[in-house]
């Protein structure tokens, strides 16, 4: 089984794609609703909750687990992997999705002098995580960060509630895609819930520049994953079921569940 973890409603956009490219596999989603946002958290906070996170969808039976957040990936995974992984679950696997996201930059162009753009939370700005990555691919590449910390409480409260959404949501878009350079080749949503307003963030960003999207781009590398790893694979069931856990559910979150997946979901806190 492959457990997905995220703090709310980024993730459910990562998993309909998983559901759309992988549809056979087993999926766990854990949404931890009670805690809710991490991107203006500590580090030692969001590590504490994401290995508790993990440790339980181990415990359910996940062999692999995604993390589908920004934030979780940048100051989470890598302790991780390399420190808890290795003396806990050395036979699991845990992946994030920053990295895939930045390796799509280095496929779309081979160009020394580019110019790319990070939205995010303000802890995933912090962490530097895709300064870094970036800087790996390309040492020349110049990179400008907008925290965003508006946009996730924002989405998780009013998306699907056109009326009290749009004029809010516009409002901060407008503040924060103001910062960014007019000239950027690609400007990179680093949170998986701004997947959500992406036709929203193109109405306001030159059509010259490359929106960044991690939906898709992450059930790619998941394949290619898949079929790298064979040892993995193997021990992932097929069987096609999807399962929902969160750690405070409501009538509200099961909704946009729906929404969002396009069918019912049996969703448990």
């Amino acid at each position: 089984m492959i457990g997905v973890f995220d703090s709310g409603l980024g993730g459910l956009v990562v998993l309909k794609s998983f559901l759309e490219k992988l549809p056979n596999y087993n999926y766990l989603y854990l949404a931890d609703t009670a805690n809710l946002p991490y991107g203006e958290k500590r580090q030692s906070e969001i590590y504490s909750l994401t290995q508790k996170a993990v440790s339980f969808l181990f415990q359910q039976g996940c062999q692999l687990v995604i993390l589908a957040c920004n934030t979780i990936s940048a100051e989470a995974l890598r302790k991780i992997q390399q420190e808890w992984l290795p003396k806990h679950y050395p036979t699991r696997r845990v992946l994030g999705v920053i990295r895939p996201t930045v390796e799509v930059v280095g496929e779309l162009t081979n160009r020394e002098k580019l110019k790319v753009g990070v939205l995010a939370t303000s802890a995933t700005v912090n962490s530097r995580a895709y300064v870094r990555e970036l800087k790996k691919i390309n040492p020349l590449v110049k990179i400008s960060q907008q925290p965003a910390p508006q946009l996730v409480p924002l989405i998780e409260k009013y998306w699907g509630k056109e009326l009290n959404f749009s004029s809010k949501l516009d409002y901060y878009l407008k503040q924060y895609l103001s910062k960014f350079p007019d000239d950027l080749d690609f400007l990179i949503l680093g949170c998986t819930h701004y997947s959500l307003i992406y036709p929203q963030i193109c109405q306001l960003v030159s059509p010259k520049t490359k929106i960044i999207t991690q939906n898709k781009i992450i059930a790619e590398k998941l394949s290619d994953y898949l079929q790298r790893h064979s040892e993995i694979d193997s021990q992932l069931e097929k069987n096609g079921q999807l399962n929902f856990l969160a750690t405070a559910s409501s009538e509200d979150f099961r909704s946009k569940v729906k929404m969002i997946l396009n069918q019912s979901s049996k969703l448990k806190a």
